[in-house]
């Protein structure tokens, strides 16, 4: 089933929806130029002539004409934790009812997070979840067993169905996730980097923070491309209003895109300078594009952490 299969009913079954975001996924691997990565999964690896066949995955032979077995590994190879940003500008674009085709910025990142557990599930990955806005609105250690990746998928769904008004100190709450991960871990951080009250350097200090015990830190850069940085609207007089801050000032979009697309492509370029001078991973996400990037992103860094 493709994902735009999927009805805008069942977008809660966050369970059921990353198992097919991860199968669409690993087929295309098999047929692309990662190809080389379907060997890294816990649960597959190529079969040799001569095997027993008892556990070749005939469903994955169907899709890819190849014959895998599947391993069965006990041990817990990687520790991660996920981090969602869940202050009001990550609830833009607003959107009354969020289907798999249209969402914000939380609930592509909250399907993002529930593809990422799958998938680590699959690795048989611990993983963690923290979530704040203006406090720290839930926090859960790393570990492996279904019961506690279903207590965090439902978190994850709330996520889909909640709204905020609130803004957020970023670099506050990544101080007090960093004190709360002792063990060497691998951090994906979901956050749009917009704060109001602190410039861009303590922002990078809390960051810096996370590296401490030698994590390794990736940064899911979310944003809407086609308006937060191409700033695309109709030239009719418009209101624009800062969800955090409130500020408000009227424009005609035609007339101060250009120069609003230089500097957000500046901001981007230097915020992408400023992860390589502090050996942050720095993935920027466009949420019309869909969770490829987030899951290569996932299996290059498992690669390098084996």
């Amino acid at each position: 089933m493709k994902l735009s299969e999927v009805k805008s009913s069942e977008i809660k079954n966050l369970d059921l929806l990353a198992k097919q975001v991860v199968e669409g996924f690993i087929t295309g691997i098999h047929k692309s130029p990662f190809h080389g990565f379907s060997v890294e999964f816990s649960e597959h690896k190529l079969y040799n002539k001569g095997e027993s066949t008892r556990h070749i995955d005939w469903k994955l032979f169907a899709k890819t004409e190849k014959l895998y077995t599947k391993k069965y590994e006990e041990e817990t190879n990687l520790r991660c934790h996920i981090i969602i940003d869940n202050s009001a500008s990550m609830h833009y674009p607003i959107i009354k009812k969020q289907t798999v085709n249209q969402l914000n910025k939380v609930g592509f990142s909250a399907i993002a997070a529930a593809s990422l557990m799958e998938i680590l599930k699959r690795q048989r990955d611990a993983v963690g979840l923290s979530i704040y806005s203006d406090k720290y609105e839930y926090y859960a250690p790393e570990k492996g067993s279904e019961r506690h990746r279903k207590m965090l998928l439902n978190q994850l769904e709330q996520l889909l169905v909640s709204s905020s008004k609130s803004n957020t100190e970023t670099y506050k709450y990544l101080h007090e996730i960093a004190e709360k991960i002792h063990r060497r871990s691998l951090i994906f951080l979901f956050t749009d980097m917009f704060q109001t009250s602190k410039d861009d350097e303590a922002l990078f200090d809390a960051l810096r923070h996370l590296k401490y015990n030698k994590h390794e830190v990736v940064l899911f850069h979310t944003y809407d491309e086609k308006t937060e940085i191409g700033f695309n609207f109709d030239n009719s007089p418009k209101k624009f209003v800062d969800v955090e801050t409130g500020a408000e000032i009227n424009v005609f979009a035609e007339n101060v895109q250009g120069k609003y697309k230089e500097l957000a492509q500046l901001y981007f370029k230097d915020l992408k300078n400023k992860c390589l001078q502090y050996e942050i991973d720095y993935v920027p996400l466009d949420i019309n594009k869909g969770y490829n990037d987030v899951l290569i992103t996932y299996l290059l860094q498992r690669k390098k952490n084996k």
